[in-house]
């Protein structure tokens, strides 16, 4: 059997919490959100995995979490760069920040050859999340017909913060469990009266109680690779007037390959509660909610055996 890998994506810099967020402890022996997501893949079987990040961030994260898990895992590191367009195009000098999620993934290709689950480095997403599409990787293959993916949808009230908005990917899930389509969604913000999005800042359009959202927990066989490189020209080529900010996002992409009907995406649903360092104000929630998981005896108060305890 194969066993499928598991790619985190951690090149961001976490410019509204502001710092490297993704290496900012909140377990009780100084775990980190990725420790938490690494032991829950791997007690379902994951066999590989793989973290994007930043190239000057590499010594912090074999530090902090690489040489934990080194001998547990076969472990790589893939470095996802500004500079990396396809011939033709030019990375302004402007633009600071990684080109998004798609980009991100698309710099796996040549470390990932087994299905595999797509992560965020800094969101919790909790065991069952990953047992729930570990048991679907295991069996899939592509069908001449379609490419064959997954992704595992929450309810968007288990993904929001009281600190600030989110950005989320909204699913249109038909009855057999499919996903008809995702949009992007970048700015969601919970009220009183329910969750609501903006798209200009000041109008604010509430969202269904219960709508799936992606976590951007997606799984995909390796023929996703060809598909996003395919379309990252032509995502440069829509974008040329607004290159410094323009975002590859995941979403989009398998919006355009259900579109053109060589995708399908099973919609495996989460019931989990998130958790996530979005903004400094998320940390002692996240905190609270380990510590509380740790008395249950779900996580052992010290996750690896070894460490500093805080």
């Amino acid at each position: 059997m194969v066993k499928p890998t598991l790619v985190v994506m951690a090149a961001g810099m976490g410019s509204r919490y502001g710092g490297l967020k993704q290496i900012d402890p909140v377990g009780p022996s100084g775990e980190i959100i990725i420790d938490y997501s690494i032991h829950d893949a791997l007690k379902v079987g994951f066999g590989k995995v793989v973290f994007i990040i930043k190239e000057e961030m590499l010594e912090d994260f074999k530090d902090i979490i690489g040489r934990r898990v080194e001998e547990l895992v076969e472990i790589a590191y893939v470095f996802q760069k500004v500079e990396d367009v396809p011939v033709g195009f030019i990375a302004p000098a402007e633009r600071t920040k990684p080109w998004g999620t798609a980009h991100a993934v698309m710099c796996c290709k040549d470390v990932v050859n087994t299905p595999f689950l797509v992560i965020n480095s800094d969101d919790f997403y909790g065991a069952s999340t990953f047992k729930l599409i570990y048991d679907y990787l295991i069996d899939i293959k592509d069908s001449q017909a379609f490419y064959e993916y997954s992704m595992v949808g929450f309810k968007l009230e288990n993904t929001l913060t009281d600190n600030g908005h989110v950005a989320r990917g909204v699913c249109s899930v038909d009855e057999c469990g499919y996903l008809n389509g995702i949009k992007e969604r970048t700015r969601i913000k919970k009220y009183k009266d329910g969750a609501k999005y903006t798209e200009d800042g000041e109008n604010w359009v509430k969202l269904p109680e219960g709508s799936t959202v992606s976590m951007n927990t997606w799984g995909f066989t390796p023929s996703i690779f060809d598909e996003l490189e395919k379309k990252f020209p032509e995502f440069l080529e829509k974008n040329k007037n607004n290159l410094p900010k323009a975002e590859y996002f995941l979403p989009m992409v398998i919006d355009d390959l259900i579109a053109e009907n060589k995708a399908k995406v099973k919609v495996l649903t989460s019931s989990e509660q998130w958790y996530g360092v979005t903004y400094k104000e998320d940390k002692p929630t996240i905190k609270a909610a380990i510590m509380q998981l740790v008395n249950k005896g779900v996580y052992p108060i010290n996750l690896w055996g070894y460490g500093n305890e805080e």
